[in-house]
């Protein structure tokens, strides 16, 4: 395994919408892996293909404690999501030291493929549904700021780029 660089912004990459694979093989299972010790020594809870430069619909997860609940998704897509929306404090590896409350679905019904080649669904809720959702999101061209209002975006920006000189 390897770890990856982390794209951060303002790369155009970030910004770009991803294409779906056809098939997971030897190389999709070596890039997860990549991904997953890529997310774990950042560290973060989540990390898709866009942040390190592939423009591919791949995603990785983990959001338990112990850092043992790996999740890896080819083509993750929302297939439901609930009314009942719920806040959360946000922050991106591709947008470092910058967190802001973002409002989403509280649950959300995704439909995937697994590292075997099988379609699969799963429910998920609270920090789980979060972070599946600012990860698809990336697959989009959706950073999490952009849920945000111009007037907070551009404040956090600001604060971003000062940071970075």
């Amino acid at each position: 395994m390897s770890l990856l660089p982390i794209l951060t912004i303002p790369d155009t990459r970030l910004k770009a919408k991803c294409k779906p694979l056809t098939n997971v093989d030897g190389r999709v299972a070596t890039l997860m892996d990549d991904m997953l010790e890529t997310m774990y020594k950042a560290p973060g809870i989540g990390l898709a293909a866009p942040q390190i430069g592939l423009l591919e619909r791949v995603i990785v997860v983990d959001v338990s404690e112990n850092r043992s609940d790996a999740l890896s998704m080819v083509n993750p897509e929302l297939i439901w999501t609930s009314d009942e929306t719920a806040v959360t404090q946000e922050g991106c590896l591709s947008i470092p030291e910058i967190y802001a409350d973002v409002i989403r679905p509280k649950m959300v019904r995704v439909r995937y493929v697994d590292r075997a080649g099988e379609v699969r669904e799963m429910d998920a809720d609270g920090l789980l549904a979060t972070c599946i959702q600012h990860e698809i999101d990336h697959l989009n061209g959706v950073l999490f700021i952009d849920h945000l209002s111009s007037l907070k975006r551009n404040m956090l920006l600001r604060k971003y780029n000062k940071a970075k000189k």
